[in-house]
């Protein structure tokens, strides 16, 4: 809780976001920092399995995309505060992208009014709780506070046909962006903010694709995963590694021993030849003249 002896209002410039009426314009143009804006409005995160598992893979999957851009801030099932002062008018998107953050260090909160940008894609993965204030109420807020872009998933089959959507910001609307299935009936729509394909697999399952590289974004479990197994390869080539340097080792071990054996039996024949010469001479100065 902030305390309420200690902070000092703060004056601000008018900002474009939700300002309350215009009766209070004088007020809101007041940043009141006694005020506290809760982390938590008590919701849980995820209705189902489906809906945490689509939203927690794209909120990480575009962290770790975005990791080297302290510019990028990403961040998922967050209360966004968009009217100064009042902290009972929040939303909280599933997933949101900022671009031209100041930083992108942990937050509890996002206050547009602090940040001086409110998110510039959102995304929502529906629930048969959710789904309706998504296309409904939740559009026209994003619309109002000027989201560029935004998603709608539904990993369960069961809220909107086909299960992704795409809007983008024209002026004061949105205007539904292309979504097509290919081939391998893989729905598929650009996200211009992001420069990926937000994909929706036959089974349901929400991917991010990334048309420059021609690579999907990782799960966690997958890079998991590429981690076990390049380790496991790490492990095997460090035994043939060890492995061949012990043959090394036995081989020059051998070839010295050879040399040795070598080196002796041919001081042995010196040795012979000697004492055979030795001996020849001996037999010649024995002999009578």
């Amino acid at each position: 809780m902030v305390s309420k002896t200690t902070k000092p209002a703060r004056e601000t410039a008018p900002f474009p976001y939700d300002n309350g009426s215009q009766d209070d314009d004088a007020h809101a143009q007041v940043d009141d920092l006694t005020i506290d804006y809760p982390s938590s409005d008590g919701e849980p995160m995820a209705e189902s399995d489906e809906q945490y598992t689509a939203m927690t893979y794209a909120v990480s999957a575009l962290r770790v995309r975005y990791h080297h851009r302290e510019d990028v801030y990403i961040a998922g099932d967050m209360l966004v505060y968009y009217r100064m002062n009042c902290n009972s008018i929040r939303v909280a998107p599933d997933v949101f992208a900022v671009f031209g953050a100041t930083g992108s260090h942990r937050r509890d909160t996002w206050l547009v009014w602090r940040e001086g940008r409110v998110p510039d894609f959102v995304m929502e993965i529906a629930s048969p709780g959710t789904w309706r204030r998504d296309v409904g109420e939740k559009r026209r807020i994003y619309a109002r506070l000027g989201v560029k872009e935004y998603a709608r998933v539904d990993p369960t089959g069961q809220c909107f046909t086909p299960a992704l959507e795409l809007d983008y910001l024209d002026g004061a609307a949105y205007r539904p962006q292309p979504v097509d299935a290919d081939a391998a009936g893989i729905l598929r729509g650009y996200s211009a903010i992001l420069g990926l394909e937000i994909c929706v697999l036959p089974d349901l399952e929400l991917r991010l694709y990334d048309p420059a590289t021609g690579h999907w974004l990782r799960s966690h479990q997958e890079t998991e995963d590429v981690l076990a197994v390049a380790e496991r390869a790490l492990r095997i080539s460090e035994t043939a590694r060890q492995a061949t340097e012990s043959d090394l080792l036995q081989s020059e071990t051998a070839r010295q021993a050879e040399a040795a054996a070598r080196q002796a039996a041919e001081a042995r024949a010196q040795q012979a030849e000697a004492e055979a010469a030795r001996l020849r001479a001996e037999l010649q100065r024995r002999q009578p003249q």
